[in-house]
């Protein structure tokens, strides 16, 4: 597995575990308050266990590494629809800070992802062949 993607799905596995162990932490940075058990069960089953497993789903392509492609385009993907909704949201109302740096985030994840695939998928379509 390249090092940038060993430091994605890490990026993903913490921020899984945060969730799953402290679910008002990982979504308080968008002034959300989850109130109730139904709120935090939420957290942790879209942040925490979607975060581990997309973690795990890269830790997998050391054993598998014939999967690495469709898994690092998949998440990348993934992330880049995340950027995009939040695009949409910052055209619809004006988002505070932590929004703006997740965009990056999310950005940065989908590239970092895109340059472990082999040979430069970035400038070529020889993976649409």
């Amino acid at each position: 597995m390249p090092p940038q993607v060993a430091l994605v799905a890490l990026f993903f596995f913490g921020m899984g575990v945060a969730a799953l162990v402290r679910p008002a932490f990982v979504v308080s940075f968008f002034g959300i308050e989850p109130h109730g058990a139904d709120a935090r069960s939420e957290i942790r089953a879209v942040y925490g266990g979607f975060g581990i497993s997309l973690g795990g789903l890269l830790a997998a392509t050391i054993q598998y590494p014939e999967l690495a492609s469709g898994v690092y385009i998949t998440i990348a993907t993934a992330l880049l629809g995340m950027a995009f909704g939040r695009i949409v949201s910052s055209l619809i109302e004006r988002p505070g800070r932590w929004p703006l740096v997740f965009f990056f985030v999310e950005l940065v994840l989908a590239a970092l992802l895109l340059s472990g695939l082999p040979g430069d998928p970035l400038l070529s379509l020889e993976m649409f062949k």
